[in-house]
């Protein structure tokens, strides 16, 4: 019920984290006048595309017209901000899994954060956010804002492994048919599409993998002690991950290379096989011709065997040339 009268105003979910694990939802009419106890944290997550959503940014939501710029901004990249009162803007990028999206069309997620709420701003939208509150409908989600962003954080990774992990084994699947099948002709157009996709990947990741190595060494007062060994392992997992998609490219150009290379040979094959043939067949066009010609004193023209006699001629040079080129290998 709160969710449906909150998306009038754009607000997607509106959340009061209890501290251990779970939440309790509340309505947008709420946000004025909510008391929360010490160890409750507050979670707004808002439609950015909403014109409410700009409007209670801009003047309601207590942030200054700086920070309320960077949240709106029509485009941005990965980054980490510090704001003064122990505050931060953490803007993190994800695999686009909405449907009939490509994945590389990466979806991002705008945070401010403190030490009591985490205010969040998505266009499209994340399945990160919809299994954060699986988790928290469980009793199992995160207890702090400091936990909050990096639950996000991990699940948007999360997604990145699976997708690393797809291309890989369509690489897999290709190798394998090119050293099995020695006919097998890739798809170009896919195998293409493969190497353009991990690099788009790469280039939309490589900024978040600084992010998250920024956030290791960050200290906050309101973040968990433990939080900078979490950061530190999604970090080395996305380096991981970045390390893959950058095999995936060099492979997938091995087996194009490996293509190219197995069409050459088999062109030049075809082209040294027409060579031997017109080796053969030059010296017997040249006696047909020779022979051809309407002058007088042609060898075997009044004999009734000379069709015979020429025909042997030119099987006894053909069997000549035979046996030169085994003799210099080249048959």
């Amino acid at each position: 019920m709160f969710e449906e009268e909150n998306a009038q105003w754009g607000l997607v979910h509106a959340l009061v984290l209890d501290g251990k694990g779970g939440a309790r939802s509340i309505a947008r009419t709420e946000l004025d006048d909510l008391q929360m106890q010490p160890q409750e944290s507050l979670w707004l997550h808002w439609d950015r595309s909403h014109p409410q959503t700009q409007t209670w940014l801009r003047k309601s939501s207590g942030l200054s017209e700086f920070a309320c710029d960077l949240l709106l901004e029509e485009n941005t990249r990965p980054r980490l901000l510090p704001l003064p009162d122990d505050e931060l803007l953490l803007f993190l990028r994800g695999i686009n899994l909405n449907p009939g999206a490509e994945p590389e069309d990466m979806v991002s997620v705008r945070i401010f954060a403190a030490a009591d709420r985490v205010i969040s701003l998505r266009l499209r939208p994340l399945r990160a956010t919809d299994e954060l509150l699986v988790q928290l409908a469980d009793g199992k989600g995160p207890r702090t804002a400091s936990e909050l962003i990096l639950y996000m954080a991990q699940y948007l990774t999360n997604k990145v492994q699976d997708l690393v992990s797809d291309l890989s084994e369509i690489v897999d699947i290709e190798e394998e048919k090119l050293d099995t099948d020695e006919r097998y002709t890739p798809e170009h157009g896919s195998v293409l599409q493969i190497r353009r996709r991990a690099a788009a990947l790469k280039r939309f990741l490589a900024p978040q993998r600084d992010i998250f190595a920024q956030l290791t060494r960050i200290k906050l007062p309101w973040f968990v002690d433990d939080d900078a060994d979490y950061w530190n392992e999604l970090n080395n997992s996305l380096t991981r991950y970045l390390e893959e998609l950058e095999l995936s490219r060099e492979r997938v150009g091995l087996v194009l290379e490996a293509e190219d290379r197995r069409l050459s040979v088999r062109m030049n094959r075809t082209m040294y096989r027409f060579g031997i043939i017109t080796g053969i067949f030059l010296p017997m066009s040249f006696l047909t011709g020779l022979l051809g010609i309407n002058v007088g004193g042609i060898p075997f023209s009044e004999s009734p065997y000379g069709f015979a006699i020429a025909c042997l001629l030119m099987v006894s040079v053909a069997l000549g040339q035979w046996w030169l080129f085994r003799r210099l290998r080249w048959v």
